[in-house]
């Protein structure tokens, strides 16, 4: 702690200046005097008052008048400070304040001889001491974990930083406007679950003291979400976290951000088309304005054609590991040989196909071994009708034509175990439950899940998976 902020509080103190004060009402936006007064012409004053607060970021002058910076979350004003308008005690006041400690403002707009609007400060009030310096500048950050780690430093002196968050947040915004107006249900299920499903991961796994059995957290809301579908609801969405217990990497933390909708009476053909426009939808909200093309139709390949075009390998005329493994020696690629053959499938496509999407493109029509919840494909047997979507070399939305036949589900559930017996884990393990609310009945369904953290990437033209999260899981 910085001792000389430390002897300037207790001097407040003694004083009798409380120095962290409970509120100030009557704050607005900094943003607000520039759009309201940004045409001034240089020297002009105005009558409008307003106050503002935020943080000390820059202090010029002395003598009788001095102008600071003060820094909130909407950008930045000057503020010019003269002697005789506050009077003596309140400008050395001032004047002593460190650069970072939170202060209220009021005054009225002008703009200076020099150009710059500002506010001309008829009082101040300090909302907060603070007793360590802040970062001298962004250069100061340039640390990648201490950005990470320390996010209010990162946002504190970055207005990159800020603005980017800023624009996650009118990503979500943007989401949930387009689905409310189509008529979705935003809704919420459990995150501890007595039974995690709905994708191929590893889950995180608690303990409940009270009931002294295990939990996991969910690493999907996949299954409780077509039990929606059972109720008749028809039309839900949940934009929350799931957690996957697997390794980091510039797109994979484990807890991320999700959006899942389900639609009762659609296919997988529908979730194509609404994914396209809720993406379009967003990118016109946020005034997206990157290097990829969103622009409808997007690309469609199915899975097959994909691999067989980048890695020479046709994964459906070799469907067991063997000759799969053979196959892909054939072409120059090493696999590894304990893996099963859906993980061998998801190998090739992750590897010598992802890299490789950079415009949105569907990779559709999977073998039934990935996909143990989509329905199977109504012309193409062995295959199911799910797609994954690409854009940016990475994957981020996934979507089937939802199996609801509760026999064939218990199938799947059969042909996962397997993959479990044979060193799988990830595989889905057996869901009786689930079973028992699609032997009540399921309309015919489609489904997808959206990965927000990767579309904000997408967004916002970032290649790691940590600069798009406030606070990422650290090593």
């Amino acid at each position: 702690m910085d001792e000389d902020r430390r002897g300037k509080l207790e001097r407040l103190r003694e004083r009798g200046i409380e120095p962290f004060p409970h509120a100030f009402p009557g704050v607005g936006p900094v943003s607000a005097i520039h759009e309201a007064h940004g045409g001034l012409e240089a020297g002009e004053d105005t009558e409008a008052a307003y106050r503002v607060g935020g943080r000390l970021a820059a202090r010029r002058g002395h003598g009788k008048a001095a102008f600071l910076d003060v820094v909130d979350r909407s950008g930045r004003i000057q503020v010019h400070a003269r002697l005789d308008v506050l009077g003596q005690d309140s400008f050395d006041e001032l004047l002593s304040l460190d650069l970072g400690d939170l202060v209220g403002v009021d005054g009225t707009a002008f703009k200076s001889r020099r150009g710059e609007l500002s506010l001309k400060a008829t009082g101040w009030t300090l909302l907060a001491k603070s007793l360590l310096p802040p970062p001298e500048k962004f250069h100061g950050l340039e640390d990648v974990e201490t950005r990470y780690r320390r996010r209010e430093l990162d946002l504190m002196a970055n207005e990159e930083a800020r603005t980017l968050f800023i624009l996650r947040s009118r990503v979500l915004a943007a989401v949930r406007r387009w689905l409310d107006g189509r008529g979705f249900l935003e809704v919420e299920t459990p995150v501890l679950q007595p039974l995690y499903g709905g994708a191929l991961a590893r889950p995180f796994t608690t303990h409940h003291n009270a009931l002294d059995r295990d939990l996991y957290l969910r690493i999907a809301t996949e299954l409780y979400l077509k039990r929606l579908i059972v109720g008749g609801l028809e039309r839900v969405y949940e934009l929350g976290k799931d957690f996957r217990n697997e390794g980091l990497s510039p797109k994979h933390n484990p807890e991320f951000t999700m959006l899942e909708w389900y639609e009762a009476y659609a296919d997988y053909t529908d979730m194509a088309a609404e994914l396209e426009q809720m993406v379009a939808f967003v990118a016109t909200e946020i005034g997206y304005d990157g290097d990829i093309d969103f622009a409808t139709p997007w690309r469609r390949v199915t899975l097959r054609d994909a691999i067989l075009d980048e890695a020479g390998v046709d994964v459906l005329a070799n469907r067991d590991e063997e000759q799969l493994l053979e196959a892909a020696r054939g072409r120059g690629i090493e696999l590894d040989s304990t893996d099963t053959w859906p993980g061998l499938v998801d190998d090739l496509l992750s590897r010598h196909v992802e890299p490789k999407l950079s415009r949105p493109t569907f990779v559709l029509d999977y073998p039934v071994e990935l996909s143990p919840f989509a329905k199977g494909h109504r012309s193409e047997p062995g295959l199911v009708e799910r797609f994954e979507c690409f854009a940016g070399g990475m994957e981020f939305a996934n979507a089937f034509t939802e199996l609801n036949d509760p026999d064939e589900q218990r199938t799947r559930f059969d042909q996962q175990g397997r993959l479990t017996a044979q060193g799988d884990q990830e595989a889905q393990p057996y869901d009786e439950d689930y079973i028992r609310a699609l032997e009540q009945g399921m309309p015919p369904t489609g489904g997808i899940g959206v990965g927000i953290d990767r579309l904000v990437m997408l967004m916002s033209g970032r290649c790691s998976i940590r600069e798009v999260v406030l606070f990422p899981t650290m090593r």
